[in-house]
């Protein structure tokens, strides 16, 4: 399916233009598409509930820290192709044991031969992509100071629902400082915090991954901060894709996982 492109679905989503009656038509077919029209949709209303606020101090440096790094990224990574897309378990390519970890039996990831090799690139293209990073970045910014100014807010919002969740630890030769968190939240969205990966050329990508086949799917990119929070296909299984699984790619246009995990752990929940 010919997916609609990402800079589009900006548009749609923050109101700038409507939808012709072909795309009217794909988003009432792909839910792929429909879910990350929602969720820009959710990022431009972080930035409208702000817009009354004032007299706030500045947002912690951290917040503008992982900005700089979105925007580096950004600019760093080349102009990406529709296979770049989310994908749902049924339409993403699917890797063997044999092929992308080596025996099964092994502790350790084996490298594949440079021929072999292949990496998924992420990400937005062009400005649009920057300024709604930025800007979902710094809502997220606001958002958290209103919250420690205003505990006595007596409609606070409440903390999300956690439907499964997994401790994520060093992977391989990965250093075994570097670990993580993965929860799966109620609205269908994975949040991952991670610390103390080890610095990469290229990029880090999220997958979920069935053990028992060895089939996988790409959920997202890591930035260059310590979370994310990444859209779930709506019909995915977490009962059969129940590892969570962090990479280390290159930009490279290719879209099997790389044989570089660096980070592992299993759903429960």
């Amino acid at each position: 399916m010919q997916h609609l492109d990402h800079d589009r679905l900006v548009f749609l989503a923050l109101g700038e233009s409507e939808a012709d009656n072909g795309e009217s038509t794909h988003l009432a077919t792909c839910a792929l598409c429909r879910a990350e029209v929602a969720s820009l949709q959710q990022v431009a209303g972080l930035g409208t509930e702000t817009q009354g606020l004032a007299d706030l101090p500045d947002p912690p440096e951290h917040v503008w820290q992982g900005i700089e790094a979105q925007v580096r990224a950004a600019e760093a990574g080349p102009l990406l192709t529709e296979s770049r897309r989310h994908r749902v378990p049924e339409q993403a390519d699917t890797t063997t044991a044999e092929q992308t970890f080596g025996a099964a039996a092994e502790s350790t990831v084996t490298r594949l031969d440079p021929a072999r090799r292949s990496r998924r690139g992420r990400g937005w293209s062009g400005w649009v992509a920057t300024a709604v990073t930025a800007a979902a970045a710094a809502a997220v910014g606001v958002v958290g100071t209103v919250s420690v100014l205003r505990p006595d807010d007596p409609t606070p919002t409440p903390p999300p629902v956690v439907v499964a969740s997994a401790p994520l630890a060093a992977y391989g030769a990965t250093p075994p400082t570097a670990k993580g968190d993965a929860r799966v939240l109620k609205d269908g969205q994975l949040h991952l915090h991670v610390a103390n990966l080890p610095r990469v050329a290229g990029y880090y990508e999220v997958w979920l991954i069935n053990p028992t086949t060895m089939e996988m799917f790409s959920v997202g990119t890591l930035g260059g901060g310590s979370d994310a929070l990444l859209p779930l296909p709506p019909n995915v299984d977490l009962k059969s894709y129940s590892v969570v699984d962090v990479s280390a790619e290159q930009y490279d246009n290719n879209t099997r996982h790389s044989g570089d995990s660096l980070l592992r752990g299993s759903l429960t929940g």
